[in-house]
């Protein structure tokens, strides 16, 4: 597996919280997407996407908002970099459904938990056949 950098603004990691802390105690969830500049993902625009399971385990994005993000950054000619959601209550690693619904192996997959209120974590995976590595993530 190859290891990505993959940086964040400040100000986009402090929206995903607040946007996250707002959803409790469901998980919160969206998209992430940028461009790509000396092999790293420069992530120019994080998506806030419902979570149709309604859920604090799991989350389904909402399909119509999916694709009106996708045609966002075709319009922005940003590329797709991958997904986020929160962990409410559990560690920033993926669970084993995290693991098992990772279909694209291409995806990078965020994952900002809340288990500790007052220090929130972001981190990001690369998943593939069930396996998950911890990629590099600069929030500057």
């Amino acid at each position: 597996m190859e290891i990505t950098m993959i940086t964040l603004k400040k100000s986009d990691f402090g929206e995903m919280v607040a946007h996250a802390r707002k959803h409790l105690p469901e998980e919160a969830c969206g998209l992430v997407a940028g461009v790509t500049e000396d092999g790293v993902k420069k992530i120019q625009k994080v998506y806030y996407l419902t979570n149709t399971d309604h859920s604090s385990e799991h989350f389904s994005l909402d399909p119509r908002e999916q694709l009106d993000a996708v045609r966002d950054m075709r319009a922005n000619g940003y590329e797709p970099f991958g997904n986020w959601h929160s962990h409410p209550e559990s560690p920033s690693r993926p669970s084993e459904e995290d693991k098992r619904l990772a279909y694209d192996s291409s995806a990078s997959y965020l994952i900002l938990s809340l288990m500790e209120p007052e220090h929130p974590v972001l981190n990001s995976f690369h998943i593939e056949g069930g396996v998950s590595e911890k990629e590099e993530l600069a929030i500057q």
